[in-house]
Protein backbone atom coordinates (compact mmCIF):
# COMPACT_ATOMS: atom_id res chain seq x y z
CA UNK A 1 0.00 0.00 0.00
CA UNK A 2 1.34 3.44 -0.93
CA UNK A 3 1.98 5.41 2.26
CA UNK A 4 2.68 8.66 0.42
CA UNK A 5 0.17 11.52 0.20
CA UNK A 6 -1.21 12.41 -3.24
CA UNK A 7 1.35 14.12 -5.45
CA UNK A 8 1.47 17.90 -5.48
CA UNK A 9 0.26 19.81 -8.53
CA UNK A 10 0.51 23.41 -7.36
CA UNK A 11 2.94 24.83 -9.93
CA UNK A 12 0.30 25.78 -12.53
CA UNK A 13 2.51 24.10 -15.14
CA UNK A 14 2.99 20.34 -15.69
CA UNK A 15 6.65 20.77 -16.57
CA UNK A 16 7.31 22.55 -13.30
CA UNK A 17 5.11 20.13 -11.35
CA UNK A 18 7.62 17.46 -12.37
CA UNK A 19 10.21 19.21 -10.19
CA UNK A 20 7.75 19.02 -7.31
CA UNK A 21 7.63 15.21 -7.50
CA UNK A 22 10.03 15.35 -4.57
CA UNK A 23 9.13 17.71 -1.75
CA UNK A 24 9.22 18.38 1.97
CA UNK A 25 5.54 19.02 2.76
CA UNK A 26 6.11 19.11 6.54
CA UNK A 27 9.41 17.95 8.02
CA UNK A 28 10.49 14.93 6.00
CA UNK A 29 11.22 14.49 2.32
CA UNK A 30 8.63 12.69 0.19
CA UNK A 31 9.84 11.15 -3.08
CA UNK A 32 7.00 10.22 -5.44
CA UNK A 33 9.31 8.72 -8.08
CA UNK A 34 11.35 6.46 -5.81
CA UNK A 35 10.86 3.41 -8.03
CA UNK A 36 8.99 2.19 -11.09
CA UNK A 37 5.64 1.92 -9.34
CA UNK A 38 6.08 5.45 -8.01
CA UNK A 39 6.78 6.73 -11.52
CA UNK A 40 3.66 5.07 -12.92
CA UNK A 41 1.57 6.47 -10.07
CA UNK A 42 2.91 10.00 -10.54
CA UNK A 43 2.33 9.91 -14.31
CA UNK A 44 -1.22 8.69 -13.72
CA UNK A 45 -1.93 11.47 -11.22
CA UNK A 46 -0.37 14.04 -13.56
CA UNK A 47 -2.52 12.81 -16.45
CA UNK A 48 0.51 12.68 -18.75
CA UNK A 49 0.05 9.06 -19.87
CA UNK A 50 -3.22 7.23 -20.62
CA UNK A 51 -3.98 4.67 -17.94
CA UNK A 52 -4.26 1.87 -20.48
CA UNK A 53 -0.71 2.62 -21.66
CA UNK A 54 0.55 2.55 -18.07
CA UNK A 55 -1.14 -0.81 -17.48
CA UNK A 56 0.31 -2.24 -20.70
CA UNK A 57 3.85 -1.08 -19.92
CA UNK A 58 3.61 -2.42 -16.37
CA UNK A 59 2.54 -5.80 -17.72
CA UNK A 60 5.27 -6.06 -20.36
CA UNK A 61 8.20 -4.61 -18.40
CA UNK A 62 11.05 -6.90 -17.41
CA UNK A 63 12.00 -7.15 -13.72
CA UNK A 64 13.73 -3.95 -12.64
CA UNK A 65 13.12 -2.22 -15.98
CA UNK A 66 10.66 0.33 -14.63
CA UNK A 67 12.94 1.05 -11.68
CA UNK A 68 15.71 1.95 -14.13
CA UNK A 69 13.39 4.34 -15.94
CA UNK A 70 12.50 5.90 -12.58
CA UNK A 71 16.25 6.40 -12.00
CA UNK A 72 16.45 8.21 -15.36
CA UNK A 73 13.40 10.32 -14.48
CA UNK A 74 14.98 11.45 -11.21
CA UNK A 75 18.24 12.32 -12.97
CA UNK A 76 16.29 14.28 -15.61
CA UNK A 77 14.37 16.07 -12.88
CA UNK A 78 17.43 17.18 -10.94
CA UNK A 79 19.20 18.33 -14.12
CA UNK A 80 16.12 20.40 -15.02
CA UNK A 81 15.86 21.74 -11.46
CA UNK A 82 19.36 23.18 -11.81
CA UNK A 83 18.39 24.84 -15.11
CA UNK A 84 15.19 26.36 -13.71
CA UNK A 85 16.84 27.60 -10.50
CA UNK A 86 19.62 29.19 -12.55
CA UNK A 87 17.22 31.07 -14.85
CA UNK A 88 14.13 31.78 -12.71
CA UNK A 89 13.28 35.36 -11.90
CA UNK A 90 14.18 36.80 -15.30
CA UNK A 91 13.11 36.26 -18.91
CA UNK A 92 14.65 33.21 -20.57
CA UNK A 93 16.47 34.13 -23.78
CA UNK A 94 17.51 32.02 -26.76
CA UNK A 95 20.94 31.72 -25.15
CA UNK A 96 19.39 29.17 -22.80
CA UNK A 97 19.17 26.72 -25.69
CA UNK A 98 22.86 25.88 -25.25
CA UNK A 99 22.05 24.29 -21.89
CA UNK A 100 19.04 22.32 -23.10
CA UNK A 101 20.84 19.66 -25.11
CA UNK A 102 19.72 16.80 -22.82
CA UNK A 103 16.09 17.80 -23.29
CA UNK A 104 16.39 18.00 -27.08
CA UNK A 105 18.04 14.56 -27.15
CA UNK A 106 15.11 13.14 -25.21
CA UNK A 107 12.56 14.78 -27.51
CA UNK A 108 14.30 13.33 -30.57
CA UNK A 109 13.33 9.83 -29.37
CA UNK A 110 9.61 10.57 -29.49
CA UNK A 111 7.25 8.60 -31.74
CA UNK A 112 4.07 10.56 -32.25
CA UNK A 113 1.58 10.49 -35.09
CA UNK A 114 -1.79 11.97 -35.95
CA UNK A 115 -5.00 10.03 -36.40
CA UNK A 116 -8.57 10.89 -37.29
CA UNK A 117 -10.90 10.25 -34.38
CA UNK A 118 -14.47 11.13 -33.39
CA UNK A 119 -15.00 14.48 -31.72
CA UNK A 120 -17.44 14.27 -28.82
CA UNK A 121 -20.07 16.91 -28.16
CA UNK A 122 -21.06 18.29 -24.75
CA UNK A 123 -23.21 15.21 -24.14
CA UNK A 124 -20.45 12.73 -24.91
CA UNK A 125 -21.90 11.79 -28.29
CA UNK A 126 -19.79 11.40 -31.43
CA UNK A 127 -20.58 14.56 -33.36
CA UNK A 128 -17.81 15.14 -35.90
CA UNK A 129 -14.19 14.32 -36.60
CA UNK A 130 -10.93 15.69 -35.22
CA UNK A 131 -7.24 15.15 -35.86
CA UNK A 132 -5.83 13.66 -32.66
CA UNK A 133 -2.16 13.43 -31.74
CA UNK A 134 -1.14 9.97 -30.54
CA UNK A 135 2.05 8.40 -29.18
CA UNK A 136 3.48 4.90 -29.55
CA UNK A 137 4.43 3.41 -26.18
CA UNK A 138 7.02 0.90 -27.37
CA UNK A 139 9.04 0.53 -24.16
CA UNK A 140 9.11 1.69 -20.53
CA UNK A 141 11.59 4.40 -21.53
CA UNK A 142 8.83 6.00 -23.61
CA UNK A 143 7.34 7.11 -20.27
CA UNK A 144 9.97 9.86 -20.22
CA UNK A 145 8.69 11.39 -23.46
CA UNK A 146 5.54 13.14 -22.17
CA UNK A 147 7.62 14.46 -19.26
CA UNK A 148 10.13 15.89 -21.73
CA UNK A 149 7.33 17.39 -23.78
CA UNK A 150 5.84 19.06 -20.68
CA UNK A 151 9.25 20.45 -19.74
CA UNK A 152 9.81 21.76 -23.28
CA UNK A 153 6.38 23.40 -23.34
CA UNK A 154 7.15 25.06 -20.00
CA UNK A 155 10.47 26.40 -21.33
CA UNK A 156 8.86 27.79 -24.48
CA UNK A 157 5.62 29.23 -23.12
CA UNK A 158 6.26 30.47 -19.57
CA UNK A 159 7.84 33.74 -18.57
CA UNK A 160 10.71 32.71 -16.30
CA UNK A 161 10.32 36.07 -14.55
CA UNK A 162 7.23 34.57 -12.89
CA UNK A 163 8.87 31.32 -11.78
CA UNK A 164 9.38 31.27 -8.03
CA UNK A 165 10.46 28.99 -5.22
CA UNK A 166 8.23 28.79 -2.15
CA UNK A 167 9.56 30.95 0.68
CA UNK A 168 8.53 28.40 3.29
CA UNK A 169 11.22 27.10 5.61
CA UNK A 170 12.75 23.94 4.09
CA UNK A 171 10.09 23.87 1.34
CA UNK A 172 11.44 22.95 -2.08
CA UNK A 173 8.28 23.47 -4.15
CA UNK A 174 8.31 25.78 -7.17
CA UNK A 175 5.48 27.45 -9.06
CA UNK A 176 4.51 29.96 -11.73
CA UNK A 177 3.14 33.10 -10.09
CA UNK A 178 0.02 34.18 -11.99
CA UNK A 179 -1.41 36.36 -9.21
CA UNK A 180 -2.18 40.04 -9.71
CA UNK A 181 0.96 41.99 -8.96
CA UNK A 182 2.93 38.73 -8.89
CA UNK A 183 2.63 38.67 -5.09
CA UNK A 184 2.48 34.91 -4.50
CA UNK A 185 5.08 33.76 -1.96
CA UNK A 186 3.95 30.31 -0.90
CA UNK A 187 3.28 26.94 -2.51
CA UNK A 188 0.00 27.00 -0.59
CA UNK A 189 -1.52 29.41 1.90
CA UNK A 190 -2.93 26.41 3.76
CA UNK A 191 0.53 24.93 4.22
CA UNK A 192 3.63 27.13 4.14
CA UNK A 193 1.66 30.38 4.17
CA UNK A 194 -0.20 29.36 7.31
CA UNK A 195 2.98 28.17 9.04
CA UNK A 196 4.66 31.49 8.25
CA UNK A 197 1.71 33.40 9.75
CA UNK A 198 1.86 31.27 12.89
CA UNK A 199 5.61 31.84 13.21
CA UNK A 200 5.14 35.60 12.83
CA UNK A 201 2.37 35.56 15.45
CA UNK A 202 4.52 33.63 17.92
CA UNK A 203 7.41 36.01 17.31
CA UNK A 204 5.19 39.04 18.02
CA UNK A 205 3.84 37.47 21.19
CA UNK A 206 7.36 36.72 22.39
CA UNK A 207 8.48 40.27 21.64
CA UNK A 208 5.48 41.69 23.54
CA UNK A 209 6.52 39.81 26.67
Amino acid sequence: MDHRPPAFFIADSPGLDFLNSIATPIDSVVEWIDNGDGLLSWLDQAGLVPREALDALRAQALPGELDKVADQARALREWFRGFVREHKGRPLTADGLRELGPLNRLLERDETFSRLAPRLDAHGREASLELRRMRRWRSPESLLLPIGEAMARFVCTEDFSNVKACEGHACTLMFVDRTRGRARRWCSMAACGNRAKQATHRSRQKAAH
